[in-house]
């Protein structure tokens, strides 16, 4: 491609093209919905459409009306239906479906534990009343700081049981980021555990609590703390008098406990969940209990495909939104069994998710493109050793490339399941973008089509629609509404207006039609109806006159074959504006060389074009990475720029940025 092609500000959007995958015809004829006239239905019926999602729900009074759209944006779904959440998950499983395994949860050192339907009914019941003994009221938001123990979908289910909105903040933030958190809630009780392994150590989990119960404004008078072997409490743990309870010594005097669900409107909040503030404070998405709910059942049902008789296992964090929606709340209303995890994926060997999922014979597989990459670079030979059958598989968390897809179709695929690669936020509650599997052609690279009801669009920067299908790139918008949305940021309603509307909406109008969610990424809808996300926006730079997503980037290095994972930073260039810096994993048994270097530069120049190339190439033992395993660009920007690196204590490895920053400028 030549350098002086004119690209008029467009992000460009020049990945190859990809070959497409027909979805495996045994897949096709046991599929939830085979049906192509499901996106008819639901578009043409819409918002009724979605109807179909509430109604795999018991409801204690049906809805009166699907959508409230006079208020726009905050909007109002099933008006007037009520329900509860854990009653959905939970109690209208047992007459079926009681001994049935609801969690199979596999610890660190041998431990398990198999949960049935019963089971989790009797836990659930014994800490909603603790949580009741406690002073828990219907509508007081509990904060959680639990890791991937049963304790966690345990006390959220018991929170919902009650009407007690759940704030789950990720094990692995800080306790500044918990403190944080825990005000912007107003908190007074906090529910944590005094440990949990990783890598064969057990960690003094509560300690973080004890600092941010010191650290907020808020008057916490309350620690709940499980055990992580009940009955034997952390050498190390504290317990604070008078504030500190154990959840072991709670549940004893609650053995038998019976809790009656609480009648909860459709649009009570079910839970919060914040945002990684990496930028500003931390954003508390509220979302609500009958529309969320519904959307993540119907997605969980057609999108993953899930069946009650399977096991499934979305292989992410419950402190994260997938976690929820994917591994509690979806899941569970759909009475399936769901497996658990622990420990590090390479603890105590690199075969360890392939053992477990050998071990359970896991039918159904989600993940994230940070993880395929790592299962890439340590080769195909470990999943080779053991006997596993997936039919289905997911990806989440950003755009996964095309050898990174090819990769997890071929070795843990076995080119025999099906592939849905999945574009949602936490935001947007349940999967927005992504192929429905037995019905649309598997397109490396690409998220796929809207999902039944959804109607994204792309915008330029000026607000103005970009030509449907046109290969043009601009902003991901959302034009309609849909059940699983967020209803506002908690506390701060003007501020969910600036973040997610302002930018492309007649914020002074009172018609839906002028409201447009604004999804914060660049996109491209390309000529055969698919849609590719090229990463956030501001993910993007700008090198001489010409805007490059990221992604773009990235998926050109990764067909490098001695690649293994890579993130391209910004970095300013007084000629050009700003130059692309390449970071780079190698994959294991690979020494970095100038071979090596030569052919990462030589593939983005045949992949995207001369006026891309590299300004640098820099080879990393590792990526500096949230704790869910997001790539931190931002701290890469700064390395390359040579600028303050500001807080790195909530990375999965706060050490990693100043060893590259060593690297890149020998101090």
């Amino acid at each position: 491609m030549s350098d002086d092609v004119e690209f008029e500000g467009e992000i460009e959007a020049r990945l190859s093209e990809q070959e497409y995958f027909r979805p495996p015809a045994k897949f096709v004829g046991q599929a939830n919905v085979s049906d192509p006239a499901i996106h008819d239905r639901f578009g043409d019926e819409w918002p009724h459409g979605f109807e179909e999602y509430a109604e795999l729900l018991d409801w204690e009074s049906r809805w009166d009306e699907t959508l409230d759209a006079s208020n726009p944006p905050f909007y109002e779904w099933f008006v007037g239906g009520e329900l509860n959440a854990c009653y959905n998950c939970v109690d209208r499983h047992l007459d079926e479906r009681k001994n049935q395994v609801a969690l199979l949860w596999e610890g660190e050192g041998g431990d398990r534990s198999h949960l049935t339907y019963q089971d989790l009914y009797r836990e659930v019941n014994r800490m909603a009343a603790a949580l009741r003994t406690m002073g828990v009221e219907e509508d007081d938001v509990v904060t959680l700081h639990l890791p991937m123990v049963p304790a966690l979908p345990i006390t959220m289910l018991a929170c919902a049981r009650i009407g007690a909105p759940h704030s789950e903040v990720f094990a692995g933030f800080s306790a500044s980021a918990l403190a944080q958190r825990i005000d912007d809630a107003d908190s007074d009780v906090v529910v944590t555990i005094d440990g949990y392994y990783r890598r064969g150590e057990l960690l003094n989990h509560k300690q973080k609590a004890d600092q941010a119960v010191e650290e907020a404004d808020t008057d916490v008078d309350t620690v709940l703390v499980w055990e992580r072997h009940e009955g034997d409490l952390h050498d190390d743990v504290d317990v604070v008098e008078d504030r500190d309870v154990l959840v072991t010594d709670l549940k004893a005097d609650h053995d038998r406990a019976r809790v009656d669900p609480v009648t909860r409107n459709a649009e009570d909040p079910l839970f919060l969940m914040y945002t990684s503030g990496t930028t500003g404070q931390p954003k508390g998405c509220q979302h609500r209990t009958g529309g969320y709910l519904s959307y993540v059942t119907g997605t969980s049902k057609y999108v993953l495909d899930i069946k009650p008789e399977d096991t499934y296992w979305c292989a992410a964090d419950i402190g994260w939104i997938t976690g929820h929606s994917y591994i509690v709340y979806g899941p569970l209303a759909l009475g399936t069994t769901s497996v658990m995890y622990e420990g590090a994926p390479d603890h105590p060997h690199k075969g360890r998710i392939w053992e477990i999922a050998e071990k359970y014979d896991v039918d159904i597989f989600h993940t994230s493109p940070t993880a395929v990459r790592m299962f890439m670079k340590w080769g195909p030979e470990y999943p080779e050793e053991y006997d596993f059958d997936f039919r289905h598989m997911t990806t989440v968390g950003e755009p996964i490339q095309p050898e990174a897809w090819l990769w997890y179709y071929k070795y843990i695929g076995g080119e025999d399941a099906v592939i849905v690669d999945t574009w949602w936020q936490t935001e947007t509650g349940g999967h927005l973008i992504t192929n429905l599997p037995a019905l649309d052609d598997m397109k490396p690279g690409s998220a796929g089509k809207p999902c039944p009801g959804i109607q994204p669009a792309i915008y330029d920067d000026n607000g103005n629609p970009v030509e449907a299908a046109s290969g043009k790139a601009g902003n991901l918008v959302i034009e309609k509404p849909w059940p699983g949305m967020l209803q506002t940021v908690y506390g701060d309603d003007e501020r969910f207006v600036d973040e997610y509307w302002r930018d492309f909406s007649d914020t002074n109008s009172d018609d839906m039609a002028d409201w447009v969610y604004k999804a914060g990424d660049g996109a491209v809808h390309e000529r055969d109806g698919y849609f590719r996300i090229l990463g956030r926006l501001d993910d993007v730079m700008n090198v001489a006159g010409h805007r490059l997503g990221t992604m773009e980037l990235e998926s050109a290095v990764a067909e490098v074959e001695e690649v293994a994972e890579a993130a391209v930073a910004a970095r300013e260039d007084a000629e050009k504006g700003e130059v692309p810096d390449v970071y780079v994993v190698l994959r294991e048994g690979i020494e970095p060389s100038e071979a090596v270097r030569n052919g990462i530069v030589r593939a983005v120049e045949e992949e995207i074009g001369k006026f891309a190339r590299p300004a640098n190439v820099v080879f990393v033992d590792d990526l500096p990475k949230t704790r869910s395993g997001k790539i931190m660009r931002r701290l890469l920007e700064d390395i390359s720029n040579d600028q303050d690196l500001g807080d790195t204590t909530t990375l999965r490895d706060p050490s990693v940025p100043e060893q590259i920053r060593d690297l890149v400028h020998g101090d």
